[in-house]
């Protein structure tokens, strides 16, 4: 199976000072294009159609549910999550590794946060029925996700056509930003209410594979917040039988 070149530490150190941690700072999004190269984009692609044919993408799941609203009026995506080290999985492993050293170094440079962690990787497929996303804040409640990576798999994308951008609706500014889901490109933005964003919906089908980064200090203080309300309704179950 092929697999990337090695990237050596000065080049992904110019990469992340040169271009994603200017653009994160002023405009709050970057996105890097050629990341892998073609022949391994092409064996994360195919491991992640492999993941679909397979039938291991489900109905992507919602915060809460709104009376009335069906769950694909608000996100039509089917999902799956990925630690990298499954069977099958040994591309996306190198994908990941790649994004960890690149927001390694940015990490140093973003102010006072400390970044030490991330969730596994959402491998994301709309099918192509029309289905999106509607406008949302990935961490609208400071659950700790600071930056948000998507990395695109949809070769001769059409947007005109295939419809499928990412509007991203920056805090504070008139102006939006979209982008289109291409082969091999790497997204990263604030993943708080600085970026409400939405994908329009999709006319062919449209593969991701998104990672989340934490603030350890912010989730920690989140995951402080959910001990203390589960003890909290444990401690009213018990009073209330």
């Amino acid at each position: 199976m092929p697999f990337i070149e090695p990237v050596s530490d000065a080049d992904l150190e110019r990469l992340a000072l040169d271009r994603v941690v200017p653009a994160l700072l002023s405009r709050g999004f970057c996105y890097v294009d050629g990341l892998l190269g073609q022949p391994a984009g092409d064996a994360v692609l195919e491991q992640v159609k492999e993941m679909h044919r397979a039938g291991a993408l489900q109905d992507g799941r919602l915060a809460g549910s709104v009376p009335g609203i069906h769950r694909s009026r608000i996100r039509g995506d089917k999902i799956t999550w990925a630690g990298g080290s499954e069977r099958g999985a040994e591309a996306i492993s190198v994908l990941l590794g790649l994004i960890d050293r690149i927001v390694s170094v940015c990490a140093r440079r973003l102010g006072n946060k400390t970044i030490r962690e991330r969730s596994k990787a959402m491998v994301a497929c709309y099918p192509g029925n029309g289905a999106g996303y509607v406008k949302h804040v990935d961490n609208p409640n400071r659950d700790g996700r600071l930056i948000t990576c998507i990395y695109y798999l949809n070769k001769n994308w059409n947007a005109k056509e295939h419809g499928g951008i990412l509007r991203i609706f920056p805090e504070g500014k008139s102006c939006v930003a979209d982008i289109k889901p291409l082969f091999d490109r790497l997204l990263f933005f604030w993943s708080d209410r600085r970026n409400p964003h939405e994908v329009q919906p999709s006319y062919a089908t449209r593969y991701a594979i998104t990672v989340w980064y934490f603030d350890c200090e912010e989730r920690a203080e989140a995951k402080r917040r959910f001990r203390d309300l589960t003890a909290s309704g444990s401690q009213q179950s018990t009073s209330l039988g």
